[in-house]
């Protein structure tokens, strides 16, 4: 059996009781170590656990699943996911691989920012569509997101905006050259993606946009460490957001739609200032 098993968000003891006993009777014990982190390393796992953990990088989930897959038939095999199992498409595909070797699979969920980001207050059935936004370069700024943030907001529900993970990537010249060389891991911080909505802001009206989805003064929430003990949550406009240092990884934006009273009152709690809040919250209304 192949067990995809959540470990949520926090350190080690955030697995579920039922997860925690697949792991330490399993055969082989998988860590997906690429779509996300936890705060804790892998050998706090092992300590945790009282099993080894061997580190699943992208390489061997995409192109070299044989050996997660290996004995899975026979033996319990699990595979560990930060945050909930499907809160990447990786995950789905695979399973789809599991099914087609006709291999046995179960999922243990857990939670994910998916369902943590109403820590800060909003309303999780008010969400709209996910977006992700990467790191920019010289070269390529793409902005599709903006359309989807666009749309959300027109409908009146919050954008979640996963920020980007580079980890175990590689620069174009060693990638064309063949070199298994690889660049330090990199996590977007929420004054870098402030910064990024900025210049695309800029962007849309010097196309001439003549309504924009977002401003300089739009109230946007940062989120830091959901999970953790040294979680952040902070309110402010989208300037505001550019100035700001939320300390280290994982790092979320969220761009709020229409606010019910109570979701403002509990954002209202985590305004970096709280007069501005009310202004720039009067204004959109």
């Amino acid at each position: 059996m192949l067990y995809l098993v959540g470990l949520g968000l926090g350190d080690a003891k955030d697995i579920t009781v039922k997860g925690l006993e697949v792991v330490r009777r399993s055969k082989r014990v998988f860590l997906e170590a690429y779509t996300s982190i936890l705060t804790c390393g892998k050998d706090a796992l092992e300590e945790f656990y009282g099993r080894e953990v061997i580190l699943a990088d992208r390489d061997m989930v995409e192109q070299e699943s044989d050996a997660i897959f290996k004995d899975a038939k026979e033996e319990d095999i699990a595979f560990l996911v930060v945050g909930d199992p499907f809160g990447a498409t990786t995950h789905s595909d695979l399973v789809l691989r599991a099914i087609e070797l006709d291999i046995p699979y179960k999922v243990i969920h857990n939670a994910s920012i998916m369902n943590a980001v109403g820590c800060c207050g909003l309303q999780l059935y008010n969400f709209g569509e996910t977006v992700s936004v990467v790191f920019w370069t010289d070269d390529w700024k793409p902005d599709s997101y903006y359309d989807k943030i666009a749309a959300n907001r027109e409908k009146g529900w919050h954008t979640l905006c996963l920020l980007d993970i580079k980890v175990k990537e590689q620069s174009i010249e060693n990638l064309m050259k063949g070199r298994k060389i690889y660049e330090p891991p990199r996590y977007m911080m929420v004054k870098q993606a402030a910064q990024q909505f900025l210049e695309i802001v800029q962007k849309k009206r010097e196309q001439g946009a003549e309504k924009l989805a977002i401003e300089e003064d739009t109230v946007c929430v940062g989120l830091a460490r959901v999970g953790t003990d040294t979680q952040q949550i902070v309110a402010g406009t989208l300037t505001q957001l550019t100035e700001l240092d939320m300390g280290g990884p994982l790092h979320s934006l969220v761009i709020p739609g229409h606010m019910h009273p109570l979701e403002i009152d509990m954002l209202r709690h985590f305004a970096i200032d709280r007069e501005n809040f009310d202004r720039s919250v009067r204004v959109e209304e």
